[in-house]
């Protein structure tokens, strides 16, 4: 087993999940066909650039959109879903980064503090 390719575990659990409608069988078994896909989503390759052990990118391609048209994948992941207890889940404030433009709004803080000295200094008129 190849680091992107289902596990007999993972395999046990999705298995039962695959139940096609008849007809021809395909040329490439569920199996190797998610595992092209596992593989082309975690290395982020185009479709063309599959290794020849999973076969033709077209038939993986056309297969995945059939596949992604008719609802599989959403099945596949709504039986999969697992709650997640956060109860003990924290975010640290220092592995947080923020995008070096998320800090102000357009004009940043020069256009605040102009807006905070108008309130404070009030106009006056040249009469007085």
């Amino acid at each position: 087993m190849q680091r992107h390719e289902l596990s007999e575990e993972e395999w046990t659990v999705i298995k039962p999940l695959l139940v096609l409608p008849p007809g021809r069988p395909p040329l490439i078994s569920h199996r190797k066909f998610l595992n092209a896909v596992l593989w082309k989503i975690r290395t982020g390759v185009p479709w063309r650039d599959l290794p020849e052990q999973y076969g033709s990118w077209k038939t993986i391609y056309s297969r995945f959109r059939r596949w992604a048209i008719a609802g599989y994948f959403q099945a596949i992941f709504e039986a999969l879903h697992i709650e997640v207890d956060d109860e003990w889940n924290a975010i640290d404030g220092t592995y947080i980064r923020a995008h070096q433009h998320s800090a102000g709004g357009h004009g940043g803080a020069k256009k605040m503090a102009l807006v905070y000295l108008v309130e404070v200094v009030q106009p006056r008129s040249m009469l007085e």
